[in-house]
Parts: C-alpha cells; structure tokens; sequence
C-alpha cells in the first residue's frame, strides 16, 4: 500500500472511530437500584422506557436494599435508588429526595405444598413463637426471616405488640433460614417444602412468581382491599434522587408519575397513588 493509500486509510479509521465514540457518547445509562421489591415492576417500566426512547439504557442492579440504594445514590453509584422506606433524617440532610410512586399488599406466602389459605394474627404470633410448628396436614412450617432492619420485618412486627415480640423471638432461635433479598426470599419460598414468609403482590405479579399466597385474617392481599382499607399490610415504594442527578434520570423518573408509567404499575400489583400526591 503506498502512502497515499495508508493516509486515506488511516482517515477512514479515524472516521469510523469517531462515529462509534459519539455512538457510546450517544448513549445515556441511568444506573437504578435499591429494594428488592420494587425492581420487578421498575424492569417493566425501564423496557417501556427504552423503547420509547433509543438513545437511553436504564441499567438494573440486583437488590441492594432501601439502605444500601440510598447509599450507593449519595456517593454517586447510581442514578436514582429505590427505597421502600421514608428518607431518614440524615439522608435528607445529605442532599437525597423522596417521591412516592406506589404502594403494594406486603402478603404472606408460602411453598405451594402448603394446603392452608388463611392466617391470622394468633396464628402468625405462635408460629413465630415457635408454638405452631406444623400446617394442618402435619408437615414441618420453614418459617422464613427477613433481616432485622428490613422493611418487611419492620411492618409485620408493626402489627402488633405481641407480633413485634415473636419477631424477636423466632430471630433469636437457632437454625432458622434467613433471606437477605426479597427475591432470595421468594425463591426459598418456591424450593423449601413447608416455607412461610413475607412477599410483595408486586414482585409476585411482575416477576410472574407463583407461591401461595395466603389471605390474612379472611382478607385477601388484592389492590381493591388495600384501596379500601380492608386489608391492612402496606408496603410503600418511593423513587429517591438528588439535585445533582443527571437530566436522564430525571426524565425516566418522570416518566413513572406519567399516565403510561401508572397504568404499568397498576398492572404490576401496585397502587399507584393520585398524581402529585408522593412524598
């Protein structure tokens, strides 16, 4: 090749160099992560996203947690954070921001070898109590525990003072199987003949699980009874961000507020609060 062929060449290369460069500049990555809940739905809601919009990628992390999100968002590791918590003081001091996009039935499920349908409250008390060992048909209840600071353990000792001291209780027992994530949980769940624990409708419904889902004091975990008050056990999603988070974020966390990203959310077990009415 003669140096009139190297040069155009070589220009070529540059060329094509550059079109791939400003090809990956093109790209927008809005890293999302937090409670393992609320990553179902918010996989859905990124596809819808995506589609609409070529030039962004809405990446997904495995579940960190509601903490382990807003951390990961204060020191810059993600975009925005999922939390099912309110912010604590020292969060909002730090710069981060909550918005409200939905609530879901926190229910209680179990491996489908389980032939109950219904818990109640004296019922649940005693199986964390280790008082109620076996399901009706005399096989071995695997009861299933969140970690202490999680939000699912934090509303089921919220149901009542005895619950909260049963919680206690079944975390000091020896040999007890413990779920860090929602979806470790949910797969204990689907594989341990016997196993009991706490889900979400969302996760179930978005991530087209399929345990048994158990009513709670006769009141079945559906969007309608939550909407009325009838069933009691409620878990909150919010969308955490900052002011310095990047105009790519901020439009996809817009576009959940949005009619599209609503009814995506309905259709995913959760109850989409009345527009500008997060928090």
């Amino acid at each position: 090749m003669g140096s009139k062929g190297k040069t155009t060449f070589l220009k070529v290369l540059l060329v094509v160099a550059a079109v791939f460069a400003s090809s990956a500049q093109a790209e927008s990555v809005v890293r999302v992560g937090g409670a393992g809940s609320g990553l179902g739905a918010m996989k859905i809601l990124a596809g819808a996203y995506e589609k609409a919009h070529p030039g962004v990628r809405i990446q997904l992390f495995p579940s960190l947690g509601s903490s382990g999100g807003i951390k990961a968002l204060l020191t810059g590791a993600l975009d925005l954070a999922i939390s099912a918590r309110p912010l604590k003081r020292e969060e909002r001091k730090a710069g981060a921001v909550q918005r409200e996009y939905a609530r879901t039935p926190l229910l209680f499920a179990a491996n489908n070898s389980v032939r109950k349908a219904d818990l109640t409250t004296r019922e649940l008390e005693k199986i964390y109590l280790g008082q109620m060992l076996t399901w009706p048909d005399g096989s071995q209840i695997r009861l299933v525990l969140r970690p202490d600071g999680d939000t699912d353990t934090q509303i089921v000792k919220g149901i009542s003072a005895a619950m909260e001291r049963a919680v206690k209780a079944a975390a000091a027992r020896p040999g007890m199987i413990l779920a860090v994530t929602s979806q470790e949980c949910s797969d204990t769940l689907a594989n341990v003949s016997g196993a009991l624990g706490p889900s979400t409708l969302t996760e179930i419904i978005a991530e087209r699980r399929s345990p048994q889902v158990l009513s709670y004091n006769g009141v079945r975990p559906t969007l309608k009874a939550l909407a009325d008050g009838s069933y009691p056990l409620v878990k909150p999603h919010y969308l955490v961000t900052m002011s310095k988070t990047p105009a790519a974020a901020q439009q996809f966390a817009l576009f959940v507020a949005t009619a599209q990203g609503r009814a995506l959310l309905a259709k995913t077990g959760n109850l989409v609060l009345p527009a500008g009415k997060g928090h």
